[in-house]
Parts: structure tokens; C-alpha cells; sequence
């Protein structure tokens, strides 16, 4: 079975290793070019030192003096090849070194296009620690069989030029190398066979302790909050300590058969040395014949090495590359129409869903997915603002999902301005609607970055003016460098309203003519959640845009023209809000929970307490 498995890792090993063969041959050729005449160099050298030897210093050792002429072209033909050799090492090395990095670089490039393909159905099913996974250390798993590849290939072709040259040489010798070479190379896949679950286990227990510390990171807040120190940090060191004795196994290994591995050639350069004075004595060769047969033997343990460098390194390569293809090979991308709206208008547009229907993808293909809408219908009429009022689950992010196509529905239709969302370019669907979040995404970059995001057209007047328009130029004027002030990662620097407002400015700047927000505002002060939606309903420059608010405050839910009331994924009432509290008391209850919820909160706490950037110049109201 593990004979089988074996042979089984090899062959899909080699597979892999042709595909990279496949994609970068120009260069794979260069570095093979160069480690064959390394390799071929190898045996000259071979030659050479045994000329040297049998036609130079013997006969300088018995006439007592030394031929200049012959030590000079002695001396000239050895630094030549050392030159050469040199040339063939800088083309191995650089052309294997070359050929790995592009083949890394491009396969990042294709799995980091691939997650911005795939629907937001698939990267829920998948953890964020197994897509940087995927997109870093799988990458680099792949392909790292490349770095020796070249210089194994050379090996080979050096291997089969050394027995030719012992059968050229004397058969005698050549018998000792077919010995000796057959040996080492058994030697080498005995020794990449016990290696290879060793390396297996201990790249999956480097990417385990990777994942916890990395969970540990992100969940600090919890981690600290929960008292939960101890217990993280003995969970990091359990895996530690597997990592540590796996890759302690992984060098008692290497200090087994390192050695014998070493030795090999010195026992073949014995039995050479011993058969070859026999041969001498029987006049069969001659010294300078015996010296060099000697001489290759010590040389070709190194380059033989790299055979078994590729051979172990095979296993992790495979595993690397099936965690990539999965990733290449996963289906569900939502292509996009060719269709677009007139890019001139600034009137704003109509969102209409129709009869629409969704399920979550499972977690496993043969579970079934759980509905989460049916038979969704309403509207956003233009230049109006709508709220979605629901309970807790009802399906309302899932609708603002749908508006902006994060999502496409099951059944139904969802249509801008009339046309079907499907049927629109990419860049019509982003330049048409925006999308704020329920948590807000701040890149660790300046603000004047975070909101412009190097789109064209968007320079220091629109940022501005997106500030205005959310409430937060203010607080941005107020900071030690105001537009250029970096915020960190995630936008540590800044409060939670700080960091909402930042994000709706962002999308502001767009000047989407229809404007989704979830929930985008729960982090504000009341008034100057209702000073921004007012701003967005009337805006300074005159091109309001439609709006869809998840809305749960009162004071929210009044400014909007219509409220879209929403249970277990079904429209159940719409109206004013007015309206729907006097008649659909399940609308009337929910509203009522959720003022009171806010009295309490505004009771306990401070809305958004003094971040350290605005070192108390400001509070975030």
C-alpha cells in the first residue's frame, strides 16, 4: 500500500513538474543548458586533474623539475573550465531561480483573480486562513521542486557521461560505478520515501500553527475579554510541540542518511582506488587514468543529491498544488452582462426585485441549501428612500446583497433603471449602485486613500465633499494630518462611527445614484445619522440618489418615503411608517423593542468615545 501510494505521489509529482515544463520552457531549457555543462565540466575536470597529475607532476616528481610549458597549460586548462563551470552554474541557478518565481508570481495572480470571480456563496464555505493559505504557502509548495529540477536533470545526463567514460576508461572501473552509482540512487529514493510523510505532516502542522496564532490575533479582543490567555496559548503550544518533534524527526532522518549518503561515494572512490592499483600494476591503465576515475567519483556525490532533493520535495509539492487546482477548478463565478446605463445621467435610479427567490449555497454539495427569500417584490422609486424593517435573520442584508449582485437570486428577477442586473458590465453595475456595510473595512492606508481608492475623477474636492456629505469632515480636519492621516490596519486609530462614516464617504464618492446601506450607521449618534440621511435625500450639489436602508431606529425608519417590512424572508406589510405601526403589530412591536434597546444604550454609554488620533479635540457624535 505505501509502495503504491509512493508510486502514486511520484507520478502526479511529475505531472506537475511537466505542467511548469510546459508553461515556462524558454527558460527551463536555459537552466538545464547551464547545469548540463556543469555536469559535463564535472567529468572534464575529472580528465583534466588526472592529466595533470599522470602527465605533469609524476614526471616533474621523477626528473626532479617542472615542465613550465606543461604546468602552464595545466594551470590554463583548469582555470577554462572553472570558468565554465561557473557559467554553467550562473545559467542553472538563475534560470531555476527565474522559472520558480514567475511560476509563483503568476499562480498568485490567477488564485487571487479566481476569489474575485467566485460568488460570496463560495468564500463562506471557505476560511480566510485557508484562501492566504491557498494564495501564499500552497503556492509556493507547488513549485519548489523547481529550484533542484534543473540541476537534477544535468545529474542525469552527468551520470549516464561518467559511465560512459568508465567503459571508455577501463571495465573494471566501470563495474566498480555501476555499482556504486545504482547504490547511490536506491540510496536516494529510500531516503525521499521515509522523508516524504515526515515533510507531509510537518506542512500540515505548520500551517495548523499558523491558523491558530492567526485565529488567536484576529479574536484578540474575545481572547483577552473572555480570560481566555491560558488556555489560547497552551492550545499554540500543543502545536508547537508537534511541530517541534515533527521536524525534529525530519532532522534525525537527514542525520541518518546524510552520512551514508556522504559515504557512499568515499567507498566507491576506495573500491576505485583498490581495483585501479591492481589494474595499474597490470599495465591495464595508466596513473592519469586512475586519477581521474578517482577524482569523479569524489566529485559526484553533491550533484547526485539533487535527485533526491526533488524526490522529497515531491510530496509537498502535490499537496500544494491540489490545494491551488481546487481553488483554480471551483465553479459558481457570476459572469457579467455587456449591457450598460447611460453613464452621463446623474438622475437616480430605480431598483426594482420581482418575484425573487434565495438559498444559500451548503457547506456540503449533497445537503440541501436553506431558503432564505420568497417571493420578494418591491421598489425603490427614483430619487426615494426605502427602509427594510425586520427581525433578526429575516433576510434584509441578503437583499441588500442582492441590490448591488454580490449575490445572484435563485428565481426572479432584480432590475436598475429596467434592465436585469445580470445583463450589465461590471463597471456600469459599480459606477450605478454602492454598497455600505453593516461592519466597515478600513485598509490600513491614509483617509484620502481609503476613500478614493485611486478611481479616476476622484480628486481632493470629491473626497471632501463625500466628507460633507457624511458627516465626517469634521472629525478628518481634526486629525494630526488630516487627508494624508494613516489610520491602520482596519482602522484601529478610529472610533466605530468614525470608521462608518468613513466607509459611506467612500462610497459617496462614487456618486452612486443608488445607495444601499445595511445597517451602515448603528455606530452613530441618532442626530447625525438623520443629518446624513437628510443630506443624502436633499445633497448640496443637487443629484440626490435613490436610497435602501436596513434600518432599526425609529428616528431612521420615519425619514424613509416607504418601509419594507420583512419576516422569515417574505414581504409581509409595506407602507409609511406611520402607517405600518397601526396596523401590522408585529412591525409595531419589533420598533418598539428596538427604541427601547437604544434608550438603554444610550443610558449605559457614550456614543463613540474620543479616538487617540483626534486626541480630544472632538467627540464623535
Amino acid at each position: 500500500m505505501a509502495s503504491g501510494t509512493s508510486r502514486d505521489v511520484l507520478g502526479r509529482g511529475l505531472r506537475v513538474l511537466g505542467r511548469a515544463i510546459r508553461e515556462q520552457p524558454r527558460i527551463f531549457a536555459v537552466a538545464v543548458s547551464g547545469s548540463v555543462l556543469f555536469g559535463l565540466l564535472v567529468i572534464a575536470s575529472a580528465y583534466v586533474v588526472g592529466g595533470v597529475v599522470g602527465d605533469v607532476v609524476v614526471p616533474a616528481v621523477e626528473r626532479g623539475e617542472v615542465a613550465r610549458g606543461a604546468l602552464a597549460l595545466a594551470a590554463t586548462a583548469l582555470f577554462g573550465i572553472s570558468v565554465l563551470r561557473v557559467v554553467g552554474i550562473f545559467g542553472r541557478r538563475l534560470g531555476a531561480g527565474y522559472m520558480q518565481y514567475r511560476l509563483q508570481a503568476a499562480y498568485r495572480r490567477r488564485v487571487t483573480r479566481r476569489y474575485l470571480e467566485l460568488p460570496l456563496a463560495w468564500h463562506h464555505r471557505n476560511s480566510t486562513g485557508t484562501l492566504l493559505s491557498n494564495a501564499n504557502s500552497d503556492v509556493e509548495a507547488a513549485w519548489y521542486p523547481i529550484a533542484p529540477l534543473p540541476f537534477a536533470v544535468g545529474t542525469l545526463v552527468m551520470l549516464i557521461g561518467a559511465v560512459a567514460s568508465l567503459f571508455f576508461t577501463d571495465w573494471a572501473l566501470a563495474l566498480v560505478g555501476l555499482a556504486v552509482f545504482p547504490a547511490l540512487f536506491a540510496l536516494n529514493v529510500v531516503y525521499s520515501r521515509r522523508m516524504a510523510p515526515r515533510q507531509a505532516r510537518a506542512q500540515r502542522l505548520r500551517a495548523e500553527v499558523s491558523g491558530i496564532a492567526h485565529e488567536s490575533f484576529d479574536g484578540a479582543l474575545v481572547v483577552k475579554t473572555m480570560g481566555r490567555e491560558a488556555q489560547e496559548t497552551a492550545r499554540f503550544a500543543s502545536r508547537a510541540g508537534e511541530l517541534r518533534d515533527a521536524l525534529i524527526s525530519v532532522g534525525r532522518l537527514r542525520g541518518v542518511f546524510d552520512p551514508m549518503l556522504e559515504t557512499l561515494p568515499s567507498l566507491g572512490t576506495l573500491a576505485v582506488l583498490v581495483v585501479g592499483a591492481l589494474r595499474l600494476r597490470e599495465g591495464a591503465i595508466t596513473v592519469t587514468e586512475l586519477v581521474s576515475v578517482a577524482f569523479l567519483f569524489t566529485v559526484l556525490a553533491f550533484p547526485v543529491r539533487a535527485i533526491g532533493w526533488v524526490l522529497a520535495e515531491l510530496p509537498r509539492s502535490v499537496a500544494g498544488w491540489d490545494r491551488v487546482r481546487r481553488v483554480l477548478d471551483a465553479t459558481g463565478e457570476m459572469p457579467y452582462g455587456t449591457t450598460t446605463l447611460d453613464p452621463a445621467t446623474r438622475e437616480p435610479a430605480t431598483l426594482a426585485f420581482d418575484d425573487v427567490h434565495f438559498a444559500y449555497e451548503p457547506a456540503e454539495a449533497h445537503l440541501p441549501g436553506a431558503q432564505v427569500l420568497g417571493e420578494v417584490t418591491f421598489t425603490v422609486p427614483a430619487g426615494k428612500t426605502v427602509a427594510l424593517v425586520g427581525p433578526t435573520g429575516a433576510g434584509k442584508s441578503t437583499i441588500a446583497s442582492l441590490a448591488v449582485r454580490l449575490v445572484d437570486p435563485g428565481a426572479g428577477w432584480i432590475t436598475l433603471d429596467g434592465v436585469d442586473v445580470r445583463e450589465l458590465t461590471a463597471a456600469s453595475l459599480a459606477a450605478t449602485a454602492a454598497l455600505v456595510a453593516q461592519v466597515p473595512f478600513v485598509f490600513d492606508d491614509t483617509v484620502r486613500a481609503n476613500i478614493a481608492l485611486d478611481r479616476a475623477g476622484i480628486g481632493d474636492d470629491e473626497v471632501w465633499a463625500a466628507l460633507r456629505l457624511a458627516e465626517a469632515d469634521g472629525f478628518v480636519a481634526a486629525l494630526p494630518d488630516g487627508l494624508d492621516t494613516m489610520v491602520g490596519e482596519r482602522g484601529t486609530s478610529l472610533s466605530g462611527g468614525q470608521r462608518q462614516r468613513l466607509t459611506l464617504a467612500r462610497a459617496l464618492a462614487g456618486r452612486p445614484r443608488l445607495l444601499v446601506l445595511d445597517d451602515a450607521t448603528s455606530a452613530v449618534d441618532p442626530r447625525v445619522e438623520a443629518a446624513i440621511l437628510a443630506g443624502l435625500r436633499a445633497p448640496a450639489d443637487g443629484a440626490p440618489a435613490s436610497i435602501l436602508v436596513v434600518a432599526y431606529r425609529r428616528a431612521t425608519i420615519a425619514l424613509a418615503d416607504e418601509v419594507i417590512y420583512v419576516e422569515q424572508g417574505r414581504v409581509v406589510a409595506r407602507g409609511t411608517h406611520t402607517e405600518l405601526l397601526s396596523t401590522v403589530p408585529g412591525y409595531a412591536d419589533l420598533v418598539t423593542a428596538y427604541e427601547q434597546a437604544e434608550q438603554e444604550r444610550e443610558q449605559n454609554r457614550t456614543y463613540d468615545e474620543v479616538t487617540p488620533l483626534t486626541s480630544g479635540l472632538e467627540v464623535d457624535r
